[in-house]
């Protein structure tokens, strides 16, 4: 089983990147993370931006395969509390298929991406940069997979 985060955007800050890669680091060889970038649409001067989100969605959707498991992330999704998430992950692990997770771009995901999703979870009812929820969903994951593992980073 792999974790693979789609998200939307490329040319992240360092430490975007920096925080992103520690996290990924420390999972381990059974539950490795793959990032995925999709490049943002054009948004000109004058931007039609349906255009733009449905492109996304079409690159998204073309990183994804029939047997994935889906989870967007949404500001209205499914909220889980920390230790609900190492529950979810057992069970995506105990499922055996790989798990995308999409986070859109600035105008989030597209339509056709979140028809797609078998779960929505929001990591906050906070409006949050897309950049950094890479790290905050990183994170999150490395925390869950301790929980499991009763690995003590949960509880430092």
């Amino acid at each position: 089983m792999r974790l693979k985060i789609i998200a939307v955007g490329t040319k992240m800050p360092a430490w975007i990147t920096q925080g992103f890669d520690e996290y990924c680091r420390r999972m381990p060889a059974e539950l490795p993370v793959q990032l995925i970038e999709i490049p943002l649409a054009k948004r000109g001067k004058n931007p039609d931006i349906a255009r733009a989100i449905a492109s996304e969605g079409k690159a998204v959707m073309e990183q994804i395969r029939p047997a994935d498991f889906v989870v967007g992330l949404e500001v209205t999704g499914k909220s889980l509390t920390t230790e609900k998430l190492a529950n979810e992950l057992a069970r995506w692990q105990m499922q055996g298929r790989d798990v995308c997770l999409l986070i859109g771009g600035p105008d989030g995901n597209a339509p056709v991406c979140r028809d797609r999703a078998d779960m929505t979870w929001s990591l906050s009812s906070l409006t949050l940069p897309h950049p950094l929820v890479r790290v905050m969903l990183a994170e999150q994951l490395y925390r869950a997979w301790s929980i499991n593992a009763n690995h003590p980073y949960h509880r430092a």
